[in-house]
């Protein structure tokens, strides 16, 4: 959570700040425990699991929705590497009650899926080291050219997506696991659109439908955002009120995405993705969401 800082230096380190003034000292001394938007503002706190709910959702269905929790955490006070570990609060419960669903549903293949997922994991925990320094603007570009690279593979080559075959072929380990560590460091460090890439790499790379894509990358984001929130909690970087608000939202908003894919198929959750980057690459670009 945010303090305010740049405050002028006491000439002493041993000034005591009183109970009854530790707001108004903080500006002086720093000491004081600091106040947050997120003491004051009902409004936007009774917002975030409305907000979890969409970011669940979507994310579900494909991914990006930390674009949506992240600029509520980050108005509610929080740091952005505070808000960053807090979101993976939310991404667990999601990602639980969304593997969940679609193991119960029979649409999760596990056969095999440790060589997808331990080269993820590792990543995502070398991610997660690098998160404590992010040039922001850098990184929004970059996602938002690989979105559209993403895009244009999705309407150009939609047999790709939407094949029969649910579950993947055989093995290609000498490419795999290069993809899938990449894909796992990004997502370790700031998780913004990891679903999209890892549908990206489970259709292209590992040979899923979307369907089947959409199960495994919930059990991968799950795997690893454990690892990665270790790292978070252990750096003191997780704000858990409001993760656990979050978590809420967003566990509903996946249940009920995990019945909806189950439901309608490859072909829905291809144009569900498709007009998801086109938002995501909007909004990155514009500068909404880092």
């Amino acid at each position: 959570m945010r303090p305010e800082h740049g405050c002028p230096r006491l000439a002493s380190r041993d000034v005591t700040c009183a109970t009854s003034a530790r707001a108004a000292l903080w500006l002086e001394c720093g000491r004081a425990e600091p106040r947050y938007v997120m003491d004051q503002n009902t409004v936007l706190l009774a917002a975030v699991p409305i907000t979890g709910f969409a970011a669940g959702f979507i994310n579900t269905l494909a991914g990006s929705g930390s674009l949506l929790t992240l600029p509520i955490l980050i108005l509610l006070g929080l740091p952005a590497n505070v808000a960053n570990g807090t979101n993976r609060v939310g991404v667990l419960l999601q990602n639980i009650v969304a593997v969940a669903t679609f193991r119960q549903r029979g649409a999760l293949e596990l056969t095999g899926s440790w060589k997808l997922i331990v080269p993820t994991v590792v990543g995502a925990v070398v991610g997660a080291e690098l998160a404590v320094d992010l040039d922001e603007a850098l990184l929004r570009r970059v996602i938002g050219v690989l979105m559209l690279a993403l895009l244009c593979v999705m309407l150009f080559k939609p047999e790709r997506w939407i094949a029969a075959h649910a579950t993947r072929r055989e093995p290609r380990l000498a490419v795999e696991v290069p993809l899938f560590f990449a894909i796992g460091v990004y997502g370790g460090f700031i998780q913004v659109s990891v679903g999209l890439f890892l549908l990206a790499g489970l259709v292209l790379g590992a040979g899923y439908n979307l369907v089947g894509a959409n199960a495994m990358k919930n059990l991968i984001v799950l795997v690893f955002t454990v690892a990665a929130l270790v790292v978070f909690v252990i750096n003191d970087q997780v704000q858990w009120t409001l993760g656990l608000l979050l978590g809420a939202g967003q566990a509903m908003g996946a249940w009920v995405a995990a019945r909806i894919a189950l439901k309608r198929g490859a072909e829905f959750v291809r144009w569900a993705v498709i007009a998801i980057v086109v938002l995501s690459a909007v909004a990155l670009f514009a500068g909404v969401g880092l």
